[in-house]
């Protein structure tokens, strides 16, 4: 009786693996088909974009802006904190520095977050950044903006600069 309980169980097997091949065949069949229509446009998507007229490449920063020599690059280190300290001597905000050195103000974050490193470009700008003065860097930043975006940096920075003098406390408490 062992015998036929286990051919009768090896057939209803073979046969469940059949009839589940034969359900999931034009699934799977399809599958592989739209993931080759995915991928076909996929490639006509970036040609399109790369032939696409307007499509500029990234700005490479503001121009005026030179670059270390290689020695001055040997010498120099990079920190998260260092270019953080660096943003904040120079009076500027994340997007400001972005735009001088042709990123994207999300790189300027992840470099202070330690996140990822600055490539060998942007260091030596960065190293040639260090040289510069506030003035220095607000006439290159008026420089390489708009003219609307220029004003707009002027008013941040008194804005700036009205937030950072002390308040003269009055005489008088208040009741709460």
């Amino acid at each position: 009786m062992g015998k036929l309980e286990s051919a009768l169980k090896a057939e209803i097997v073979r046969l469940a693996r059949k009839e589940a091949k034969a359900t999931s065949r034009p699934v799977s069949q399809e599958v592989v088909r739209l993931k080759k229509t995915v991928a076909e446009l996929r490639r006509t998507i970036n040609q399109l974009r790369k032939d696409a007229p307007g499509s500029a490449p990234r700005p490479s920063g503001v121009p005026g802006l030179a670059t270390a020599s290689a020695d001055e690059m040997r010498k120099a280190r990079f920190s998260p904190g260092l270019i953080q300290k660096l943003r904040k001597r120079l009076g500027i905000t994340q997007s400001e520095l972005a735009t001088l050195l042709g990123v994207t103000p999300g790189a300027v974050a992840f470099w202070e977050q330690g996140r990822s490193r600055p490539r060998e470009t942007h260091q030596s700008k960065i190293v040639t950044l260090r040289k510069l003065g506030k003035r220095d860097v607000g006439r290159l930043l008026t420089q390489g903006m708009a003219p609307g975006k220029a004003a707009s940096r002027k008013r941040r920075s008194r804005k700036a600069a009205t937030k950072a003098a002390p308040k003269k406390k009055s005489g008088r408490r208040s009741r709460r």
